[in-house]
């Protein structure tokens, strides 16, 4: 009765503001974003079930556009965060023409198949990084990129990309520790997009400061039809004694109608001296309109060398986009 209260509580908060918009302020200026709130329970064997609801994310985004120049900017809300807010996006973007950009400030990693925004994502969590984490979030710097219709790189000169305090910053410095990362993709055969990318940290991270670490992740994107996608992606990342392992997925998601969809995903991880898991997940998604969806998951984990032998994984999330 409990659980069934608070999902009717949550759904209705989030309905109720499904009326805002997007903002355009002028011709120049622009403010997006989204909130995210769900319920999620976690119930491992052996070991005693836990539960959670709250907002899990909030974004405001405002982009600015005085051609060759878009600067953009935005404000993060995560409970649990070391700051309330943080400044989360804070770079602009030059287009020096030919298909070239360059980029000064703070930004996202390039690495994973995976979206950082969670409305972008099509299922609640995400295939790995549970143990081994070889997926970057946001540092500073700055970064070039080119693209035409059938590739595109890039290159970034990085503060750090594993040394900041937390995920969402770098560590601020680039006397004492620098990152790089790069990638290329290839776009020319009709319907796939294969990607390749490494991001190297000559410092490593705060747990294993002095080995550097390096990162290659793969992956590959394919549509199977109007309705369905297939992606597979592989990573490996290798930070010293403790801190080197792999992780996989492969993801089949299915349009089934204009508001229904649906991500199917086997993923696994292992770390080299440590845990791993394989991990199956089923994830659907109502979108009620353009501003509100609703979407349910629920993942089976198949542990190796953990505290558990298995888990089972259940979430609800509302998504409000502006």
């Amino acid at each position: 009765m409990r659980l069934r209260s608070q999902l009717a509580a949550s759904l209705a908060l989030a309905a109720s503001t499904t009326a805002l918009g997007d903002i355009k302020i002028n011709d120049a200026l622009s403010v997006g974003g989204y909130a995210v709130g769900s319920y999620r329970t976690m119930d491992p064997a052996p070991g005693p079930a836990t539960d959670r609801m709250d907002l899990d994310a909030a974004k405001t985004l405002f982009t600015t556009s005085f051609k060759p120049v878009t600067g953009v900017v935005s404000l993060y809300y995560q409970p649990g965060a070391p700051s309330d807010v943080t400044i989360l996006d804070a770079f602009a973007t030059v287009d020096v023409g030919g298909g070239s950009t360059v980029t000064v400030g703070k930004f996202l990693s390039y690495l994973g198949y995976e979206a950082f925004d969670i409305p972008n994502m099509s299922q609640i969590s995400y295939a790995n990084g549970d143990f081994l984490g070889p997926i970057p979030g946001y540092h500073s710097g700055v970064k070039w990129d080119y693209a035409d219709k059938d590739v595109g790189f890039g290159l970034a000169l990085l503060d750090s990309v594993y040394s900041g305090p937390n995920y969402l910053k770098g560590d601020g410095e680039l006397k004492r520790n620098a990152g790089f990362e790069g990638y290329f993709t290839y776009k020319g055969t009709p319907d796939l997009t294969l990607w390749a990318g490494f991001a190297y940290d000559t410092e490593g991270n705060v747990l294993h400061k002095n080995d550097a670490i390096l990162t290659l992740d793969f992956w590959l994107s394919y549509a199977l039809s109007k309705e369905g996608t297939l992606a597979l992606e592989y990573a490996h990342k290798d930070g010293g004694a403790g801190d080197e392992g792999y992780n996989w997925l492969v993801f089949y998601g299915h349009k089934f109608s204009a508001k229904t969809s649906a991500a199917f995903r086997v993923s696994g991880e292992k770390m080299k001296h440590g845990a791993g898991f394989t991990k199956y997940t089923v994830s659907p998604t109502w979108s009620v309109n353009d501003a509100f969806a609703v979407r349910a998951e629920l993942s089976a984990y198949d542990y190796t060398k953990h505290t558990a032998d298995r888990a089972l994984f259940f979430g609800l999330q509302t998504l409000l986009k502006f």
